[in-house]
C-alpha cells in the first residue's frame, strides 16, 4: 500500500521522468529510514511507549523505541490496517501527505552514492565491488562497516546501521577519493 501510493503519486507529479528516476525516488521515499522518521513524526512512538506500559513492557520501550526497524514496520502496519479499514483513496492521500518530505528529500537532494560510482567506474571501464569489515553493536542496534574496493584497493570506508547505509557511506567516500585523484 505503502510502495503503491507513493509510486501513484510521483507518476501523477512526474509524468515525464524516466521511470528509473521514478523507482529511485519511491524506494528512498519509502525505505526504513523514510519509515521510520514518518513514525516518529505521528508520535507512534509515544503510543508504542503508552501500549507497552499498559502491558507492563516498559522495560523494553527504550530498545522497541529506538530501533529503526520496529517503527518502521509500526508505520507500515498502521498504513495497513487503514488501508483494509477506509480503502484505498484516502489512505493514498493521508500516506502522501505524511510521507511529503521524504518524497521531497529524495526529489530534490538524495543521491545513491551507490549508482553514481559505479557509472563513474564503468565509464573508466572498472566496477566496484562492496566488502562488509565489521559488524558490531547488539542486534538491535547493530552498526556495520563496509569498504568500497577497486580489485584489492580500498576507495572507501562507510558505517551506518544497515548494511545498504554503510555501502552508501562508502560510496560517498569513494566518491570523494575519485574526485581528489
Amino acid at each position: 500500500m505503502l510502495g503503491l501510493a507513493v509510486a501513484d503519486h510521483l507518476y501523477r507529479r512526474f509524468p515525464d521522468r524516466p521511470e528509473g528516476d521514478l523507482a529511485k525516488i519511491r524506494a528512498h521515499a519509502v525505505s526504513r529510514e523514510s519509515c521510520a522518521q514518518v513514525a516518529r513524526a505521528l508520535e507512534l512512538d509515544r503510543e508504542l511507549g503508552t501500549e507497552a506500559g499498559r502491558r507492563g513492557l516498559q522495560s523494553d520501550l527504550d530498545t522497541l523505541v529506538g530501533s529503526q526497524s520496529v517503527m518502521a514496520a509500526l508505520v507500515e502496519s498502521a498504513i495497513g490496517a487503514a488501508y483494509v479499514e477506509f480503502g484505498f483513496a484516502p489512505v493514498s492521500e493521508a500516506v502522501v501527505e505524511a510521507f511529503d518530505e521524504a518524497i521531497d528529500y529524495a526529489v530534490e537532494r538524495h543521491v545513491d552514492h551507490k549508482t553514481v560510482l559505479q557509472e563513474e567506474l564503468a565509464r573508466q571501464g572498472a566496477s566496484v565491488t562492496y566488502r562488509l569489515m565489521e559488524t558490531s553493536g547488539p542486534a538491535h542496534e547493530r552498526m556495520f562497516t563496509t569498504a568500497a574496493l577497486l580489485g584489492e584497493r580500498e576507495l572507501g570506508r562507510g558505517s551506518g546501521r544497515s548494511k545498504k547505509a554503510s555501502e552508501q557511506a562508502a560510496a560517498r567516500e569513494a566518491l570523494a577519493e575519485l574526485n581528489q585523484q
